[in-house]
């Protein structure tokens, strides 16, 4: 299992090649406002995120997921 700052590390990573804006990230940083990401980067992005931690997020944590903090945390329970 890893600690929330390892997580958030991968996490920022894995965000990168979709952040086209150059967006500052931080905890409170949203994925439709702030990184301005239609459904389909979303899809891309998850399914990236599945991959590097072997989870599954459900469409109904997906819903709930609006910020990296959010996705930080959501990585954390479902490694835990």
């Amino acid at each position: 299992m890893s600690d929330r700052q390892e997580i958030e590390t991968i996490v920022h990573r894995l965000i990168e090649p979709f952040n086209k804006k150059g967006v500052a990230l931080t905890d409170t940083t949203t994925f439709a406002g702030d990184l301005e990401w239609d459904s389909l980067t979303v899809m891309d992005f998850v399914a990236a995120v599945e991959d590097e931690f072997d989870i599954i997020i459900t469409m109904n944590m997906q819903a709930e997921i609006e910020t990296v903090g959010q996705l930080v945390d959501a990585v954390g329970k479902l490694q835990g």
